[in-house]
């Protein structure tokens, strides 16, 4: 599906859709006449802060928007505060947001406990936890007890299920050995596996978790070598799943790898093949539901173009090749178009209205064919992906879009 827009206009065209009805005129905190307060937290610095692109895309995209206007003749402020990938440090500078800085809503915080921490809080106060950068089946499953939180990219437990499924009918009686990061997000993925798995002839034989203040996961890796697996999953964020590949290589071992999207992105694959000399990273499994900006496919692919113009523009320095980037474009594309359906008097219910009715086909940051979409009994805004493997450095999809039920 080509995308035939101009740069400047697809920086802020959005599906038009009618203003919801709101609940009074007087503006909720956040709101001024002449701008909209969004804030957030992201790991800038500490072991995930790889992921500090989501935010950097995101704030790129949302001042691409300003210099077209804003939104109802609004600046969208976009606050972005450090919290080193630490719940505790979350926790802290969100109440600040909240308290303090009287944000409309708290977009984008990235890391599964690190919603989780604020999660009892936003919704006590009735504040917007809006697009939960984090995979958790729980945003969809408890929606209803935490109405004021919705996520944004497939679960992972839907993410698990397909590798369990795409083993089960491709590697019969494969033993599997699987790293997991040591909490919701890891156990999901790793729950999730196991089920897709199902009675096939295939199953794990190992599992070792590892905590983000761990040093390494170098004596995970070997025990997980020594269990005589063939498959070996990476449940991991980026800088702990660059090393088991790393360690693997070291010691030998060559099993058919399985990584979590969001560690598998293309500019990740690269620093974990050490210039190509890591053998075990050839052949890797991974998901996807986003557009790669170093995939020849779309090279002269009108989205992609206005994603490096606005990149190079709006976050002068950021590397382009960095996927993480182009999800924090997605995300931010849908958050306009929300905030565009609120009209001129914008309150914090009537987001999470909005959030809650999505139906957007052509995010341009996406593949073609992904559906961002929530409703009544589907809180989940993505639940497709694309299959792909690591092939001679670059990503290749196989097999058509994968679609999970919603929740």
């Amino acid at each position: 599906m080509r995308l035939r827009w101009t740069l400047v206009a697809a920086a802020v065209a959005l599906a038009a859709a009618a203003p919801l009805a709101l609940a009074g005129s007087t503006a909720d905190p956040g709101v001024t006449s002449t701008t909209i307060l969004l804030g957030g937290t992201s790991p800038l610095t500490g072991p995930a802060a790889s992921y500090a692109s989501v935010a950097r895309g995101a704030k790129a995209y949302l001042d691409s928007v300003n210099a077209q206007g804003g939104v109802a003749k609004r600046k969208i402020e976009y606050r972005i505060v450090d919290d080193a990938y630490n719940p505790a440090q979350t926790v802290q500078a969100v109440r600040r947001l909240v308290e303090q800085d009287k944000v409309f809503a708290v977009f984008n915080t990235l890391g599964t406990e690190a919603n989780l921490a604020i999660r009892d809080y936003l919704n006590q106060v009735k504040v917007p936890q809006l697009f939960a950068a984090s995979g958790a089946t729980t945003w969809g499953r408890d929606a209803a007890k935490y109405p004021w939180t919705i996520g944004f990219q497939p679960s992972y437990a839907a993410e698990g299920f397909v590798y369990g499924r795409y083993v089960a009918q491709n590697m019969k009686k494969a033993k599997i050995a699987v790293l997991f990061q040591n909490d919701d997000y890891g156990k999901d993925l790793l729950g999730s596996l196991k089920s897709g798995l199902g009675r096939s002839g295939s199953k794990i034989v190992a599992a070792e978790p590892y905590q983000v203040t761990s040093p390494d996961v170098g004596s995970q890796i070997a025990k997980l070598k020594a269990s005589g697996a063939n498959v070996l999953a990476i449940f991991a964020t980026p800088t702990f799943a660059i090393q088991a590949y790393v360690f693997a290589n070291r010691l030998g071992w060559r099993p058919k790898v399985i990584v979590n999207g969001v560690s598998g992105t293309s500019n990740i694959m690269v620093l974990a093949s050490e210039g190509g000399k890591n053998r075990a990273v050839e052949g890797s499994i991974t998901t996807t539901v986003l557009k790669d900006p170093t995939d020849p496919r779309w090279k002269n692919d009108a989205s992609m173009k206005l994603y490096r113009s606005l990149l190079s523009k709006y976050a002068k320095g950021a590397n382009p090749n960095d996927v993480y980037h182009v999800y924090g474009m997605a995300v931010a594309y849908e958050t306009v178009g929300v905030l565009r359906r609120l009209g001129a008097n914008p309150t914090r219910a009537a987001l999470m209205k909005a959030a809650r009715s999505l139906n957007d086909p052509k995010n341009p940051f996406l593949l073609p064919g992904v559906v961002v979409k929530t409703g009544a009994g589907d809180n989940f805004p993505v639940q497709q992906g694309q299959l792909q493997r690591w092939t001679k450095g670059r990503w290749v999809p196989f097999g058509g879009l994968w679609t999970s039920k919603r929740n």
